[in-house]
């Protein structure tokens, strides 16, 4: 995930999101299921995306106006999501890879790296929460552990 806004993407920021799945509804609408920590307790949220006349561009009322743009994708592997957030006049750019494997091969990192630079994001721009994810998934498998 990357931003050039890295408070909200950091930990304890609101665009620190985990994506459990992405479904493409029937009305061309996608549906977001995530997981995020608000005052120190893991919470899953489902989101809807609307759909525009533009082809793989979306829209979203989440903490201000969003538009989210899907840059890149191999639906078999990986999608690329570009997220322009208007909130309070300022506007935060936020992109993000998925992949469909637990961890992506070293050239699909390489290459969100190469699409973040084309937005003006550089290294110093970019976190991994791929094994923060896992781990929370992993405490929350665990017998006797509450949600995390």
């Amino acid at each position: 995930m990357a931003s050039d806004d890295m408070k909200r993407i950091e930990e304890n920021g609101d665009l620190h999101v985990f994506v459990q799945s992405i479904e493409s509804l029937e009305d061309g609408r996608l549906k977001f299921n995530f997981h995020f920590m608000l005052h120190g307790e893991c919470v899953e949220v489902a989101v809807v995306c609307d759909r525009t006349d533009r082809n793989g561009e979306y829209t979203l009322a989440y903490l201000g106006e969003n538009r989210l743009l899907v840059s890149e994708t191999d639906y078999r592997l990986f999608v690329t999501f570009r997220l322009q957030n208007i909130r309070n006049g300022t506007k935060t750019q936020v992109l993000a890879l998925y992949g469909r494997l637990s961890e992506l091969r070293p050239s699909f990192l390489h290459r969100f790296e190469k699409v973040c630079k084309t937005y003006g994001l550089g290294p110093e721009n970019i976190i991994s929460l791929s094994h923060q994810g896992r781990a929370r998934a992993l405490r929350r498998q665990q017998p006797g552990r509450g949600r995390s």
